[in-house]
């Protein structure tokens, strides 16, 4: 699936995560946090019953002008004034009073921002999961077809294509059970009120309700969950990344060990060029690439906005709502793309062979662990499944 984010959208909105990060998924998150937070209050007999039926029945995206709400965004720095201000508009005078109860605008950007990170995560996760099945199924087949190992640029000693996709395996596994470490207990509401001091009651229903975690204390000047997220993020994008990039190596016509499969339209094969007819670039490997370039230093962007000043920051966090969108969104099109790069490599073992018997070293044996690690590496892929994070 590719969303429909415009003409680069092919590219950096491939797979399910970037819906989840569109301005209707923001604007629905931060509807979602206030009929909580109207839910809650009723709960702890802040507000009606029906006060906060009515609040949360007239929490849907589709009746508010996300274009109006982002231009009146600018005069207050947050889009969340204009919201309230159009969701008291939307319910009946007696109920009025009772929308965003002691509640700020930060308590529902940053609610907003978990949300949708944790809805965004899902199809992360997934496609992460499908893309290190794909990985161990190039292991086990590859297990012993031997090739040339490089370092540095040169060729090495021999090592097996089975060992190499074992690497790029532990490394997707290793990215997705932490982000999934992050998705389950990192995701906190945020329901601190104007200084943070609001007591908890209120937030531990919210959190409830979302199904976000409940923070020991509010978090709105620690901004360590959304940094950690940031850094699981970036930490999967440098493992797909290096996936790519080794196949872009392993792809040159010089080398010619794997190639992008795939095709939906063999009268029309994938990867042509404007100029040189017989050109069939690894799109899939440079699609990648073109997503995680971009993602250092959005995760810089996520630590720089640690920083901040007393109770709350003036421009730091307003810095992470688009950061975070568009982290979310290019790291699930990389691994989106990454998923069907996998599933659909084509392994030239014969190919393999030949460039090894050409190495200076091409004599040397297959090290004896390279099968053995293989194997530890499915072991541990096998155990994952068997208990997910």
């Amino acid at each position: 699936m590719t969303s429909d984010l415009g003409l680069f959208g092919g590219i950096y909105a491939r797979g399910a995560a970037a819906a989840e990060v569109s301005d209707r998924a923001w604007l629905q998150a931060m509807l979602d946090a206030e009929a909580a937070l109207a839910r809650a209050c009723a709960a702890e007999e802040l507000i009606p019953g029906l006060a906060a039926d009515e609040i949360a029945a007239a929490c849907r995206a589709e009746r508010f002008d996300i274009a109006a709400l982002g231009r009146d965004g600018a005069d207050s720095a947050t889009p969340v004034v204009a919201l309230v201000k159009a969701l008291r508009a939307a319910v009946s005078e007696p109920a009025r009073e009772h929308v965003h109860l002691g509640a700020t605008s930060q308590d529902i950007a940053d609610t907003a921002l978990m949300l949708i990170a944790h809805r965004a995560l899902g199809p992360i996760l997934q496609d992460a999961g499908a893309a290190a099945d794909a990985a161990a199924a190039l292991a086990q087949a590859h297990r012993d077809t031997p090739m040339i190992g490089r370092t540095l640029l040169q060729q090495a000693l021999p090592i097996t294509f089975g060992l190499r996709a074992a690497g790029w395996l532990t490394g997707l596994d290793a990215a997705r059970r932490r982000l999934a470490e992050v998705r389950d207990g990192e995701l906190a509401v945020q329901m601190g009120g104007p200084v943070g001091a609001r007591a908890p009651a209120v937030a531990s229903r919210v959190a409830a309700e979302l199904g976000l975690a409940d923070p020991v204390v509010p978090w709105q000047g620690i901004r360590l969950r959304p940094a950690t997220l940031a850094g699981a993020l970036g930490a999967l994008d440098g493992v797909l990344a290096k996936i790519a990039r080794d196949v872009t190596l392993l792809a040159q016509q010089e080398v010619a060990e794997v190639s992008e499969g795939g095709d939906t339209d063999p009268a029309h094969p994938r990867g042509g060029s404007s100029a040189m007819a017989h050109k069939r670039n690894p799109v899939g490997a440079v699609s990648i690439l073109a997503c995680t370039k971009r993602t250092p230093g959005l995760v810089a962007t996520a630590l720089a906005a640690m920083e901040a000043e007393h109770e709350r920051a003036a421009g730091a966090w307003q810095s992470e709502w688009g950061t975070y969108t568009d982290l979310l969104a290019l790291t699930g099109s990389a691994t989106a793309w990454t998923r069907e790069l996998l599933e659909n490599l084509d392994v030239d073992g014969e190919r393999m062979r030949a460039n090894l018997a050409a190495a200076p070293t091409g004599e040397e044996p297959i090290p004896a662990g390279a099968g053995e690690l293989v194997d530890r590496a499915l072991h541990a892929h096998r155990a994952l499944h068997a208990h997910p994070a």
